[in-house]
């Protein structure tokens, strides 16, 4: 995997394919890599050029450990794609990521083709900000949760009732991730302050790219209506809600997700059921 020394930290990050390029920014705490089981692929198949990376703070990528900002990731993904020659592009993010996609569409607008805004949100709630005070008092209290009981919280988090309910599946998925545990350290713990203050959601009123909006709809980590809130704000965005999917819908749901996001690449829209024009 290569790495690139930009914005004075060094970045890993993988690029395959050819075509228009796509830039896909991961959530907090995940590496790029879960980009690889089902969207790389399914991008460079139809033609585009696809760039995963390890946002600061997620080993291999430097950790920062005396912490960092959101501006800090949206020039650090900027920075990436122009060292690459890759602007202007479309740049598609989940969660954290999300969050870096839609101040990138503000903060440099020139790179930016389309966005993509998968689980994601415009302001911090009583229940998000309640959720992130208690992820990081158990990082800091040197707390080990046991693999099979993180695992089992894990699930519960960010799968579906679907899934959750497939005798099969779950126990794939417990599996997995009691054998794949996110990765921990002082850089991803420096992600667990970054919030999103209030204001943005009128801020987002100046976002002038064509912009696509997906909710999970069993998201309990980011319900759907904290998205839906986003597409409202941003003008001439729509709206899709993915059904039977949690907050990992990405890859719980990826021949939708992917179909979905192929489709707005084409068309600057999507015309799935569930999909709604807004602005």
């Amino acid at each position: 995997m290569p790495s690139a020394q930009i914005n004075g930290i060094r970045i890993h990050y993988d690029d395959q394919g050819h075509g228009d390029p796509v830039v896909l920014v991961m959530g907090q705490g995940a590496t790029g890599r879960a980009w690889h089981l089902h969207q790389v692929p399914a991008f460079v198949a139809a033609g585009h050029r696809v760039v995963t990376f390890d946002n600061r703070g997620v080993p291999p990528s430097d950790e920062c450990p005396d912490g960092f900002t959101i501006d800090d990731l949206v020039a650090d993904t900027a920075a990436l794609a122009e060292h690459l020659g890759l602007g202007p592009c479309r740049f598609v993010g989940v969660s954290m990521g999300a969050y870096v996609v839609q101040e990138l569409m503000l903060a440099r607008p020139e790179l930016v083709v389309q966005g993509v805004l998968m689980a994601t949100r415009g302001r911090t709630d009583a229940l998000r900000a309640a959720m992130a005070t208690a992820e990081r008092a158990l990082h800091d209290s040197g707390l080990q949760l046991p693999p099979t009981y993180a695992a089992w919280v894990r699930a519960v988090e960010n799968l579906s009732p679907a899934t959750l309910d497939d005798e099969q599946q779950v126990q794939d998925w417990l599996e997995l991730f009691e054998y794949s545990p996110p990765p921990a350290g002082p850089g991803v713990r420096a992600q667990l302050d970054l919030t999103v203050p209030d204001g943005r959601l009128d801020a987002y009123r100046a976002i002038g790219a064509p912009c696509l909006v997906i909710g999970f709809a069993d998201d309990v980590v980011l319900p759907p209506h904290l998205g839906r809130e986003v597409a409202e704000a941003v003008p001439s965005a729509s709206y899709q809600e993915i059904k039977d999917c949690g907050h990992y819908g990405y890859l719980e749901r990826p021949d939708e997700v992917n179909r979905v996001l192929l489709e707005f690449f084409r068309t600057g829209s999507s015309s799935a059921p569930g999909d709604i024009k807004l602005g």
